[in-house]
């Protein structure tokens, strides 16, 4: 394999994302306007499973994999929902719970550096159960990374707070 030269510059602008450069994106997902639900979403390497077709991450271009920070004060996080892809997540920050199943009836409790996987298909959440506002990672794998699949529920109440999707699975925001 022929070794490739990168300069300085062009690591630094086309490599490189710095976290106080980045702002989070809190409408990615249709579940966002859910007040347990709400979250600041960094999209940091590729679009991930992003439902805002105006995501743009710092880091562009295929990876095999996406990274996204995730932001969210105590109790909140993702409702159930599930995709064709793998996710991680690694906690940087407070005690979190990873939800299962289809109806969120196994969890786990992760804190920083720990780790999950979970498989393609499982519906899973998760949420801050720290006292504070944390971070957290999740890594989705693949450059083809498909649409979110919602639990019925969270589609419903969605529709009340005025989000849903349309028929590409892309958020379409409408006044409440």
């Amino acid at each position: 394999m022929a070794k490739l030269q990168i300069s300085n510059n062009k690591m630094e602008s086309e490599r490189v994302a710095r976290f106080s450069d980045t702002e989070p994106n809190p409408m990615m997902f249709v579940d966002t306007r859910l007040p347990e639900h709400a979250r600041e979403l960094f999209s940091i390497i590729g679009p991930g499973v992003s439902e805002d077709p105006k995501t743009r991450p710092s880091i562009t271009g295929s990876h095999g994999f996406n990274v996204a920070y995730v932001g969210a004060e105590s109790g909140c996080g993702a409702a159930l929902h599930n995709h064709v892809t793998v996710e991680v997540f690694i906690p940087f920050s407070g005690n979190w719970t990873i939800y299962w199943g289809d109806d969120g009836e196994n969890e786990i409790s992760i804190g920083p550096l720990d780790c999950i996987s979970v498989p393609p298909g499982v519906m899973r959440g998760f949420r801050n159960n720290s006292e504070n506002y944390a971070h957290m990672v999740a890594i989705v794998g693949g450059d083809d990374n498909g649409k979110v699949e919602w639990a019925q529920s969270v589609l419903e109440r969605a529709g009340e707070t005025g989000l849903r999707l349309d028929v590409d699975g892309n958020l379409i925001v409408e006044d409440a």
